[in-house]
Formats: structure tokens, sequence, C-alpha cells
């Protein structure tokens, strides 16, 4: 839960801001989208095994030096 509280001489644009980065920060938008429809257990197993496996190969790999 995002909770701003004001400061004295602060303005309503500058408490807005600070809410919308904490709101963005703590993704908020993502989980209620992820929580939106519900999800078999066995479907998110593979979703996690396939981001796992992506984030795996994705790293850059050193070039092996060839010799003539």
């Amino acid at each position: 839960m995002v909770v701003v509280s004001k400061r004295k001489g602060e303005t309503k644009d500058s408490m807005f801001r600070k809410f919308s980065k904490t709101f963005f920060e703590e993704n908020v938008v993502e989980e209620v989208r992820k929580r939106q429809y519900y999800k078999k257990p066995s479907l998110q197993k593979k979703e996690h095994e396939k981001e796992r496996l992506k984030k795996r190969f994705s790293k850059k790999r050193p070039l092996k030096m060839i010799k003539w």
C-alpha cells in the first residue's frame, strides 16, 4: 500500500509526483495484473521456469579466441 504524508510547505504536485514514483517502484500495477486472473500452479511453474531459462541464456558469454 502506498502512503504519502504531506510535509509543511509541500505542494500537491510534489505530493502527486512522490506518490506516483513510489507507486511504480512498488510494482503495484504489475501485482494487480498478475492477481486479476487465477493461474493454475502448473502454469505458474512453467512460466517461472521459462523466465529462469530466458535470464540464464540471455547473459552475454565471452567470445572464444579463434587461432588460425
